[in-house]
């Protein structure tokens, strides 16, 4: 079973995990559609209607967003979107999947059939999962950042990871976990014994009367054990005496004894010896077989002596059995339980009488505890102040490059010692203010999707590296902007491309012109359908759609000589 809530980790390394192919089948306007992703920058241009930002759907889907049947492309009986991530340098994904159950490979496929009746269907890594086990497998593995998307980097619990990615400060934040650790066992131990003083004198009435009838039957580990073997003997008694001292007399002490015939056997052999040397091996085996039936003899005769011939003894066994049968059954356990039971009742007897003392106990412990779990919250406090007002100037100098020149972001921090936790005692809030005099707003109440999704790009580029996402979906980043803005804002996502994968829908050439892979999507009709395709665009053809986009066509040579110079620049 996964775990409700996997802890967001902080990665400074190159992509740790991307979207390496999607498929779809069957969704609205797709018939069948497959792409190939680039690990870096990756585009996505066509005409306005023609399907892109179905792209963001699909992959929403594969995240474990829920699905309606208004999806399935009309006359289809069912819509499917498969996609495949690289999880090769990810182990914590790869357990997860251990955890639920599932293969876990280099690769996470991942199927969503969404039929237009009936229930839909999640297959990972080709076994059947269930809508919760997939958002849990596939958290930090992409995010799609469309207009008035709620995104994690929303959530302030997310947004003081962030910080902490940012300050780079890891050992703090274990610190953190580690004393409140330590804080909540000595809390939960005191609050444990507090709970029992209400019931306590009834309590150790109880026990006492418990361990009464314990201590007065005293069970002894294995006794039980002992007991049985010993009353199976008293049961069979005179047939083992009679059976065990029939065989030492047959043996060793009657007349003709098998000893002794043995003997002369073994005499009458050794005399061959002299005349055929093979027989003293045969010789030899007879005279330690009249050693072994003399031992045996022996012992028999011992055992036959210790036996207790006194009947008084087998009540008394049956009686202990009955007696240790009866507190089992009283208390719910086995026999061999009891001597363990007598124990824990005993040590909570001692712990009750004692309760004052262990109350104090406790109590100084639990402070000191706090104590240290509040120096490591305030050690870390002030990490996150500084780093949060770094993170503000160098996300506000972003906006200022997105033409949110009069912008302020701040990455506050509001710190209350009575919300200790094991993240510390602070609670993050991104807020920003566009123009000057409106006043700054938290960054969910963005209203604009052009402007939120700007906002998100320049978050996403000062902490650049920083979080587990692999795969960014940029969907309407270019939403009211152009011209030397656009330029700015194709250049920001190259540099996120360097970290994560980036996946943009967009409009502008100045965009488009700018990534490592230009995929092309376009809608046909075919008789009384309308068809979504894609192409991936090779450099003739990433000028003519580029020329497009900026207002000529193939014929349009001006045109087409600024889309070249536009790949030129932004290469």
């Amino acid at each position: 079973m996964l775990p409700t809530k996997c802890q967001p980790q902080y990665w400074h390394l190159n992509k740790p995990n991307m979207l390496s192919h999607l498929q779809i089948k069957n969704l609205v306007l797709i018939e069948e559609m497959s792409l190939s992703f680039s690990p870096g920058f990756n585009v996505l241009t066509g005409e306005t209607g023609a399907g892109k930002s179905l792209i963001a759907t699909s992959l929403d889907l594969l995240l474990g967003k829920r699905a309606s049947s208004n999806l399935v492309r009309k006359g289809a009986q069912e819509a499917e979107v498969e996609g495949i991530f690289d999880i090769a340098d990810e182990p914590e994904v790869k357990e997860r999947l251990q955890l639920a159950g599932l293969p876990d490979d280099d690769e996470l496929l991942i199927r969503r059939i969404i039929p237009a009746e009936g229930r839909h269907r999640v297959f990972v890594n080709g076994k059947l999962a269930s809508l919760a086990v997939l958002s849990q497998l596939t958290e930090g593995l992409a995010s799609v950042m469309g207009q008035h998307e709620q995104l994690d980097l929303f959530e302030n619990r997310h947004q003081l990871y962030l910080i902490d990615g940012f300050a780079n400060h890891e050992n703090l934040v274990r610190q953190m976990k580690d004393a409140f650790h330590g804080y909540q066992l000595a809390r939960d131990s005191l609050f444990e014994l507090q709970g029992k003083e209400k019931d306590r004198t009834s309590r150790i009435d109880y026990l006492r009367f418990q361990l009464e009838e314990l201590i007065a039957a005293a069970p002894e580990m294995g006794e039980v054990e002992r007991l049985e073997k010993e009353l199976s003997i008293l049961k069979h008694q005179t047939t083992l005496l009679e059976t065990t001292s029939r065989c030492a007399e047959e043996l060793y002490e009657s007349d003709a004894s098998i000893f002794e015939r043995l003997g002369q056997l073994a005499g009458s052999l050794e005399s061959l010896t002299r005349f055929d040397a093979t027989l003293e091996d045969d010789a030899k085996q007879l005279h330690e077989a009249t050693i072994i039936v003399e031992e045996a003899a022996r012992n028999l005769s011992a055992y036959s002596q210790r036996l207790d011939t006194d009947p008084a003894r087998l009540d008394e066994v049956q009686e202990r059995l009955e007696t240790l049968s009866k507190l089992a059954r009283k208390h719910s356990i086995s026999e061999d339980d009891l001597p363990k039971l007598q124990a824990d009742l005993e040590q909570e007897l001692n712990e009750l009488e004692g309760f004052e003392l262990n109350e104090q106990r406790l109590v100084k412990e639990c402070e000191r505890s706090r104590q240290k779990a509040l120096e490591a919250a305030r050690a870390l406090s002030e990490s996150r102040a500084r780093a949060a007002q770094t993170l503000g100037k160098t996300v506000s100098g972003e906006l200022a490059d997105l033409s949110f020149e009069k912008a302020v972001f701040s990455a506050s921090l509001d710190t209350d010692e009575n919300a200790l936790g094991d993240s510390g005692m602070d609670r993050a809030e991104f807020t920003v203010e566009l123009n000057p005099g409106e006043g700054a707003w938290p960054l969910r109440q963005v209203a604009s999707g052009g402007e939120l999704s700007r906002i998100m790009l320049a978050v996403k580029r000062a902490l650049a590296g920083v979080g587990p996402v692999g795969t960014y979906v940029f969907d309407e980043v270019d939403a009211g902007i152009g011209g030397a803005v656009a330029v700015a804002v194709g250049k920001k996502l190259a540099i996120v491309s360097e970290h994560h994968q980036l996946i943009c829908i967009s409009h502008l050439p100045q965009i488009a012109a700018m990534a490592d892979a230009h995929f092309h999507i376009s809608k046909t009709q075919k008789g009384h359908r309308t068809h979504t395709q894609v192409m991936r665009l090779e450099s003739n053809q990433r000028v003519v759609e580029l020329s497009r986009m900026l207002g000529g066509d193939a014929d349009n040579k001006k045109m087409l000589a600024a889309a070249k110079e536009l790949l030129k620049t932004s290469a």
